[in-house]
């Protein structure tokens, strides 16, 4: 199949797309810990739809998976271990520097760490995505980015400036500059571990494509285990909660006090559902991307901020703002379109011979 970037930004819209709406099922959820709702949600979005359309949509995703060397096994579980560790500490991010300047800081190290280590790792950055046009306008287009997740940040920090000084205790009660930057700093490197994972399960894509499996649908089976390595963290640390807080009764409750224990367990797995096609839409972009299937990464990063953003807007979370901060906010939305346009042409350029 011949590369297609322009629909690969696409499907890497839709993948930014459902990553920025996932949490809001979760808004419907009545009277259960997070802990609770992550975890069931978690059981789909990492366990049950990963199999399930794997299964569907790859050639004979048990036997792929068998043929596969034991190393390529434990590295992108490992990898994605890691990553849940980088989703674990986002939390501690915010509640030391705050929304805006810890999302920006995380978003920013995954972005650039998750996009650049892999071409690196290979030696090819240097030997042919930089001698290139091609190369050259993908990472023009990853420094716009960059710039955009920056500006987004600049709106965050304006945003906070204009709160009342009850409302910043709330929010960033416990500031620390220190302890955020080092917070973020891993965060955003553990997180930027998907794309690492990724890149190191091509042992599995090659497999699966000799199985049968069509090219859009390569990248299916690295998920299911990318994303086992994600549930172990995530499950290990639910139920530690779950016995810390004494939460794990909400799992079975029915009585007449309880928690809404369908419509809860709908909207979770509903969450769960809609988080995971952020990697199924990936996955199927970057094999759209040409022989720069690295600058996915950037393209992701920039989409989901674009739809979380515009989310925020819809759900009234920027009521009140100044125009200096709805100013850096449309700023941050133009500069990361832009990004994804850059990236994509530059991909565009790298399907032409000689580019």
């Amino acid at each position: 199949m011949t590369p297609n970037p322009a629909l690969g930004v696409v499907f890497h819209w839709l993948g930014g797309l459902a990553s920025g709406s996932f949490y809001v099922p979760f808004r419907a959820v009545k009277r259960w810990s997070w802990e609770t709702y992550w975890l069931v949600g978690g059981f789909f979005s990492w366990i049950i739809v990963p199999w399930l359309l794997a299964s569907l949509m790859t050639g004979d995703l048990a036997g792929t998976l068998r043929q596969t060397p034991a190393s390529t096994l434990f590295w992108v579980w490992l990898f994605g271990v890691l990553w849940g560790f980088g989703g674990l500490t986002f939390g501690l991010t915010m509640r030391y520097l705050g929304m805006s300047l810890g999302m920006a800081m995380v978003l920013g190290y995954c972005a650039a760490f998750g996009t650049l280590i892999p071409p690196l790792f290979h030696g090819v950055f240097f030997s042919r995505v930089l001698p290139s046009h091609s190369g050259q306008v993908i990472v023009f287009g990853i420094a716009v980015c960059l710039a955009g997740i920056a500006c987004a940040g600049k709106a965050g920090t304006s945003k906070e400036r204009e709160m009342s000084e009850v409302e910043k205790k709330a929010v960033i009660g416990e500031f620390n500059l220190r302890k955020g930057v080092l917070v973020a700093t891993f965060s955003g490197v553990m997180s930027a571990c998907f794309a690492f994972g990724l890149d190191a399960g091509a042992p599995i894509r090659a497999l699966t494509l000799q199985h049968g499996t069509s090219t859009l649908w390569q990248g299916l089976p690295i998920l299911v285990v990318l994303l086992l390595g994600g549930f172990t963290t995530n499950f290990v640390w639910c139920v530690l909660l779950n016995i810390r807080n004494r939460s794990g009764r909400e799992y079975f409750s029915a009585g007449p006090q309880s928690a809404p224990m369908l419509s809860n367990y709908f909207f979770s797995a509903l969450a769960g559902t809609t988080w995971y096609f952020q990697f199924f839409f990936y996955t199927m972009g970057e094999t759209q991307m040409g022989r720069y299937r690295f600058s996915s990464w950037t393209l992701h990063m920039a989409s989901i901020i674009i739809f979380s953003s515009l989310w925020g807007i819809g759900l009234h979370e920027w009521r009140g703002a100044s125009r200096r901060t709805w100013f850096w906010l449309f700023v941050s939305l133009f500069v990361l379109v832009a990004s994804t346009v850059i990236v994509g042409y530059g991909n565009y350029l790298g399907t032409l011979t000689g580019v």
